[in-house]
């Protein structure tokens, strides 16, 4: 059994199109570069500075990582790992049309 991975459309470029993906590791870093390994390229959507992207949430098993130990977040296999980038922006109030 591996470790699911789900997806967000905006990088399922670096997937083939796949909204999950499967992987293995003790860390959350040993699985982004195991993944990373299959998939090119989507590492440097998640990491930079040896840290998570300011604007990508991740979420092992519904749970941010941010509190659970970030990169070094333990995980086993069964877990699920969720990618989600983080959204901003909107209508200003009162704005003209």
């Amino acid at each position: 059994m591996a470790i699911e991975v789900r997806i967000p459309t905006i990088l399922r470029t670096y997937t083939g199109g796949a909204k999950q993906v499967e992987g293995k590791g003790a860390t959350l870093s040993e699985l982004i570069d195991d993944v990373d390994a299959s998939h090119n390229g989507l590492k440097d959507r998640l990491i930079a500075d040896g840290t998570l992207r300011r604007f990508v949430n991740v979420y092992l098993n519904d749970e941010d990582v941010r509190f659970l130990g970030g990169l070094e977040t333990p995980v086993k296999d069964g877990d699920t790992v969720t990618v989600l980038p983080a959204v901003a922006g909107g209508a200003v109030a009162g704005g003209a049309a």
